[in-house]
């Protein structure tokens, strides 16, 4: 007897201690909170668990009453702030319903007089909060569960045009839609692993944090062509995985190269141009080409069939892109993604190191001749003439805003679309001037034979956020109002926005009126009044508020609550400050370089974006941060964390908004799937992605919602595939309703987008599954392929 009321006792002061320290803790926490203008309701329960704690020392009954009370209310709290929002709520309540159960189970026995009323009370606040929990459960806010009508799926199509993969986004339009049909949303569930392969292409000691394994396979006949991280370049067996050749271009990385990636190659057939219809070319003539571009500044040829290289291409197959730059460094000039490839033009742009310095390589983009290399024109987007070619010792412009995600073509009109960027540094545009802002953060369309301007859109003004267009633009035939069919592009940008442009003109198809914007630049810049929003948008309804901060538990996110109230934010495009400047949509973007997939048959487009704050803090110059770099100084190796942006007043720190325990601060979604129907622009469906399998300490696949880099496929069968999440999953989604059909667990990251092919009939989804360095995605070296099994 004396045992067990010993244990009472230490049970009841176990209880004291972490009622009166959670106490104190929300006083202290709530009191700073209340300081810097957030909710009162954390210093006031911290008030009131307080009396609690001094009501359980004294072994009061009236413990378990006012306990109930403080349930009752944060319930009411969390449904006015977040509504009906599973993990919202579970954030405010999870600390606090397991310490009520810990009072009713272990501590009420104890209690003299006996429970009674009080203990009942509390036991109906833990199942009101069971039924707020549970109706949470099936009735997401964030949810739009639309449907397509019915559409019947075609029968498979055949010809090798629709066997094949042969560009990045399957076409030179970047549609991302196959016309395969013979994978539907009633037998995806069948799909089976057909095939790995591993490259072996694994981090190394000399690699910047930045490696990725973000490539798109080719497929052109039996043959399946891809890169690894340091452009290794494989071709395959398409049907059966194995290795048919490798090229390695040996690439020396360095711990300051931003990126080690690859998103693609490309691929020529000259047989027409040449008279050939064999394709059986004089040795090292190739006929049938793949062009493989280099982290070093190197664009290589090789024959399709032999990965020899082509030695009438250029200098014995290999085409020097630092040729004219005026700075020739290894790694701050990359061309991380395949080019456009006509039947006259290779169309190369390239990726430049963010935020290093205003003495940086320029964004040139070039056309070259697809047979033999040479220069055929260029379009400098700093020059004052942008197809001015470069004479004897010349150099093109410093810092000039380029174009480093994919492009995308239109063979009718002979036109190339460019994604741009902006002149770095990024976050600091006092210095810019009007020339160097003129092709900056938007969508550029040139005539691919001559490089000459057809127009540009820009998207945002100013740009001070790295709101780039981040995206390799998708071009479709959309069906107008009178029923007359419109050649639109569509250019996602990181703001959220869809720009929908008729291609021709550049003109806006969807209404994209200039809007005020939040002012007040840091001393010495300025911001642009207005910019445009789209009216085809994912970009947040309303602006972020205390509410919105998450934790995984009312701790943390109390924290995250005082650290949002300190930075600065007016909304999108709040400009960047010393304060600290709360980014969103972040500097990541909602939509990124896997862009959306369209059914053009059915006008139908799957989008991915993704709702991820970041913050920035400009730092002055003064001791520790010079104006100008050492001798030798290097880039950092990846985009975030401190940025030196030499040259300008201000340095820059740039992070995603994390709590002190690496979670977001924003409550999920932190990622979806999404449709829209093309025709009236509305988005039909809308689902939470991914779960935190692979993100949190134990296993837990809880589907908040979590953040990708990758993109869709979608497919004739009425299927859409998508690896991207920070799960390790390659998942496949019902087109007309976003129900998820089918799931397959990836050996590491699947930070790619997917690409689908068939051979003798037999469909095959593919993915590379490598992981992704910053992403944080488990790394590896595979590439795998699923099928339906062989009848």
């Amino acid at each position: 007897m004396h045992a067990q009321s010993s244990s009472r006792r230490i049970l009841n002061a176990l209880s004291v201690i972490f009622c009166g320290l959670t106490a104190l803790y929300l006083i202290v926490g709530g009191a700073w909170l209340l300081a810097v203008r957030g909710s009162p309701y954390y210093l006031l329960t911290g008030i009131v668990l307080a009396v609690i704690a001094w009501l359980i020392w004294r072994r009061h009954p009236a413990a378990f009453l006012l306990y109930g009370l403080v349930l009752v209310g944060t319930a009411a709290w969390g449904l006015w702030e977040s509504g009906p929002d599973l993990w919202a709520l579970v954030a405010r309540s999870g600390v606090l319903i397991i310490f009520g159960l810990w009072l009713l189970i272990v501590v009420s026995p104890s209690l003299v007089p006996p429970r009674g009323a009080a203990a009942g009370l509390l036991l109906g606040a833990l199942v009101v909060w069971g039924g707020v929990l549970a109706y949470a459960a099936f009735n997401d806010p964030q949810t739009v569960n639309g449907t397509f009508s019915a559409q019947a799926a075609p029968a498979p199509t055949g010809g090798t045009d629709a066997a094949d993969w042969p560009a990045y986004g399957r076409t030179p339009q970047g549609t991302r839609y196959s016309s395969l049909a013979q994978i539907t949303p009633d037998n995806v569930k069948n799909l089976k692993l057909a095939w790995t392969f591993h490259t072996g292409d694994m981090k190394g000691p000399n690699d910047p944090v930045e490696i990725t394994n973000e490539v798109t396979p080719l497929k052109i006949g039996d043959m399946l062509y891809l890169c690894s991280p340091h452009q290794i370049l494989f071709a395959l067996d398409a049907q059966t995985g194995q290795l048919k050749w490798k090229f390695d271009p040996q690439l020396k990385a360095d711990p300051s190269f931003q990126h080690v990636t690859c998103r693609g190659v490309a691929y020529a057939d000259l047989s027409a141009k040449r008279g050939d219809t064999t394709g059986a070319a004089a040795p090292g003539l190739c006929t049938r080409r793949i062009f493989l571009p280099v982290d070093d500044g190197h664009l290589y040829a090789l024959d399709a069939q032999t990965g020899q290289r082509c030695r009438d291409f250029a200098d014995n197959g290999d085409l020097d892109l630092q040729t004219n730059q005026p700075v020739t460094t290894a790694g701050m000039y990359e061309p991380t993604s395949p080019p456009v490839v006509t039947s006259k033009v290779i169309v190369v742009a390239g990726s430049v190191e963010d935020n290093f310095s205003t003495r940086e390589p320029s964004g040139v983009i070039r056309g070259f001749d697809v047979s033999t290399g040479a220069l055929l024109w260029v379009f400098d987007t700093g020059a004052q003439d942008p197809n001015a070619m470069p004479g004897a010792g010349q150099h093109y412009t410093w810092n000039s805003p380029n174009s480093w995600a994919p492009a995308a073509y239109d063979p009718k009109l002979d036109m190339v679309y460019l994604p741009m960027g902006v002149e770095t540094p990024d976050i600091w545009g006092g210095n810019r001037t009007p020339l160097m802002e003129r092709y900056a953060s938007g969508m550029l369309a040139l005539h691919a034979s001559t490089g000459k301007l057809a127009w540009f859109y820009q998207t945002t003004h100013h740009d001070l956020w790295d709101m780039d267009q981040p995206a390799q633009p998708t071009l479709a035939d959309i069906t107008g109002k009178d029923g007359v069919a419109i050649p639109v592009v569509y250019a996602p940008a990181k703001t959220g926005n869809l720009y929908v442009l008729d291609r021709r003109t550049g003109m806006p198809v969807v209404p994209a009126p200039e809007r005020p914007v939040p002012q007040g630049a840091a001393p010495g810049d300025h911001v642009s009044p207005t910019q445009p929003f789209s009216a085809l948008t994912y970009r947040p309804t309303k602006n972020l508020t205390g509410a919105d901060m998450w934790g995984a538990t009312m701790y943390d996110q109390l924290i995250c609550r005082v650290m949002f109230h300190q930075l600065r934010y007016d909304g999108i495009y709040t400009p960047p400050s010393l304060q600290g400047t709360l980014v969103f949509p972040g500097n990541l973007g909602m939509f990124e370089w896997g862009g959306i997939a369209v059914d053009t048959d059915r006008q139908i487009a799957i989008a991915n974006p993704i709702a991820l704050p970041f913050v920035s803090r400009l730092i002055p110059r003064g001791p520790g941060n010079p104006m100008e770099p050492v001798a030798g100084a290097k880039g950092s190796g990846t985009e975030a964390g401190v940025q030196p942006q030499y040259g300008v007043p201000y340095g820059v720190t740039l992070n995603p908004f994390m709590s002190p325990l690496g979670l977001p601060c924003k409550q999920p979604a932190w990622g979806y799937i999404s449709a829209i129907d093309l025709k009236t622009n509305r988005i039909i469906w809308k689902k939470r992605i991914g779960t935190t399998r692979d993100s949190s300490p134990v296993p837990l696949p809880f589907k908040m919602g979590m953040p990708m880099l990758g993109g869709p496929i979608v497919t004739a069968g009425g299927v859409a595939f998508i690896g991207a999440t920070a799960d390790n999953y390659l998942r496949a989604y019902d087109v007309n309703n976003g129900k998820e059909l089918w799931h397959a667990r990836l050996p590491a990251g699947g930070q790619a987008t997917p690409m689908t092919y068939s051979v003798n009939g037999r469909q095959f989804v593919v993915i590379a599954a490598g992981g992704h360095g910053s992403f944080g995605t488990k790394l590896g070296d595979s590439v795998v392929a699923y099928a339906l099994p062989n009848q």
